[in-house]
């Protein structure tokens, strides 16, 4: 867990409650403008009540323009970025004909398989012409091609299990799965960390929820421990199953799961593992197959493998991999299969194709050296991050660095200040972490070269957003031997 420094908290908690009063005085304005204007809804209730967007009105939208930045190229390892203005205090943002070619440092291709690729991008190709970019179906009615069989026995073969299925979107794959796993009568332990898209799925299934601390195994010892002896509520009765959700990498933080711990706890309580490798899969590993390859994890032992394609693949679209009892069960019962449009064709294609490469089946060696150098990347950019006194949290080989920014000022600060040095970023707070951890999430890429990742380091200079002190460089600390001797 993130600790925070006394001052750093305390000057951060006292930034937002001065927005929030500035907020709640131009609030009170706006009341008062609004009673001498004409309301024509007189009987109906606010869609937006004022305290329901007061975060979206006097917060977000003063920062609005450091999201939702239109890019005009493919996400590779530079990407052109439009320029943008407003003349309404970011009420509405309005694109001019400017373009910034931009290191991107924000994007999820770890292995460089959103640019054009040349195995990929031919096989993309012809799917497009020979299937059309859309099934326009479901998969039970016209909407499984080939292309779709084919991915699911490839998926089911790299992840070493018996059968996989595959969806159009992986939010819905776990927002959609994890109520077909599990009811009423059920009980979900999930991390306090897990993505929304988990957080929902387990909202929507009606079972029990239980959290524990993130990534700390002898929590979630202690929490089975106490829910199997109390058993559901009112009734006490036993639990009908028990799920405990984790994710492979955490995509705010970037550290690991501690998957072989949390696999022990649940072979000894009996209670099933649903592993969502959605930035892991791909990404980690000698040969790419995730956190299990990793850890030193048996396939075998995790219940439920659930990942997306959006990642490492250079696609869209999840899939769960199980046994084959549990994906022909899924087949009959997940609404996501059942009525959701299929995934494009292409999309699946260039699935297939990643695939490939990264296994060496299309003839080469790219798909170990972009694994290899995503793994160099990763370790040296966070290695001179933590040098130059950033506080970077995650584990090594991860290729999510998450830097620490916590005051709100620093946040469109860190971002406009990258964007005028032609260095892209992605900025994260409130909601998507909690009120206090706002941080940069910089993801790396196989498609970097360590000239650019030293452009981005002298970027990083110019930012004020050190918590540490930098460690001396080597010519300075030569200097100050000499002068001791």
């Amino acid at each position: 867990m993130i600790t925070i420094p006394y001052v750093t908290a305390l000057t951060t908690y006292f930034s937002y409650g001065l927005l929030l009063v500035f907020g709640q005085i131009r609030d009170l304005f706006r009341k008062i403008i609004d009673c001498f204007s004409s309301n024509n809804l007189q009987g109906y209730v606010p869609i937006c009540l004022a305290h329901e967007d007061f975060y979206q009105r006097r917060l977000y939208q003063r920062i609005r323009d450091c999201f939702e930045r239109p890019i005009v190229s493919a996400p590779d390892a530079s990407f052109d970025v439009v320029e943008r203005y407003s003349n309404d205090n970011n009420k509405t943002l309005k694109p001019t004909t400017r373009i910034r070619r931009c290191l991107n440092l924000g994007s999820y291709s770890y292995l460089g398989f959103a640019a054009p690729d040349e195995y990929c991008t031919p096989r993309v190709v012809d799917s497009l012409n020979k299937y059309s970019p859309s099934t326009c179906s479901s998969r039970v009615d016209g909407g499984t091609t080939v292309l779709h069989k084919e991915l699911e026995k490839h998926v089911a073969n790299f992840l070493g299990k018996q059968d996989a299925i595959v969806f159009g979107m992986g939010y819905v794959t776990n927002s959609a799965i994890i109520p077909v796993l599990i009811g009423k009568g059920g009980l979900i332990i999930s991390d306090s960390l897990n993505h929304c898209s988990i957080v929902n799925g387990a909202r929507g299934s009606g079972a029990t929820i239980r959290v524990f601390q993130h990534n700390t195994p002898s929590h979630l010892e202690e929490v089975l421990r106490e829910q199997i002896s109390e058993g559901q509520p009112r009734t006490h009765r036993p639990w009908k199953k028990i799920i405990v959700l984790v994710e492979g990498i955490y995509s705010m933080d970037g550290d690991f799961c501690k998957l072989p711990e949390i696999v022990a706890i649940c072979k000894k309580y009996k209670a099933y593992i649903y592993l969502d490798e959605a930035h892991s899969i791909g990404a980690i590993g000698k040969t790419g197959r995730g956190v299990c390859e990793l850890l030193g994890v048996d396939p075998a032992d995790v219940d439920i493998m659930m990942g997306t394609f959006t990642k490492s693949f250079g696609s869209c679209g999840g899939y769960i991999a199980g046994s084959k009892e549990l994906i022909q069960y899924l087949k009959y019962t997940c609404p996501a299969h059942l009525y959701a449009t299929s995934m494009s064709p292409p999309a699946a294609e260039q699935i297939i194709s990643a695939i490939k490469v990264i296994l060496g089946e299309d003839g080469t060696s790219r798909g170990a050296q972009k694994l290899a150098r995503v793994r160099e990347n990763s370790n040296f950019f966070r290695s001179e991050l933590q040098k130059m006194g950033f506080e970077v949290i995650g584990d090594n080989d991860s290729p999510v660095m998450p830097i620490m920014l916590y005051n709100p000022a620093k946040i469109p600060a860190f971002s406009r200040e990258c964007l005028k040095q032609n260095v892209a970023v992605v900025v994260v707070s409130f909601p998507a972490t909690p009120l206090l951890l706002a941080r940069a999430r910089i993801c790396l890429s196989a498609s970097h070269t360590k000239e650019e990742l030293l452009k981005a380091l002298e970027v990083g200079d110019l930012l004020g957003i050190k918590y540490f002190g930098a460690e001396p460089k080597k010519h300075q600390q030569e200097e100050k031997m000499m002068k001791l001797e």
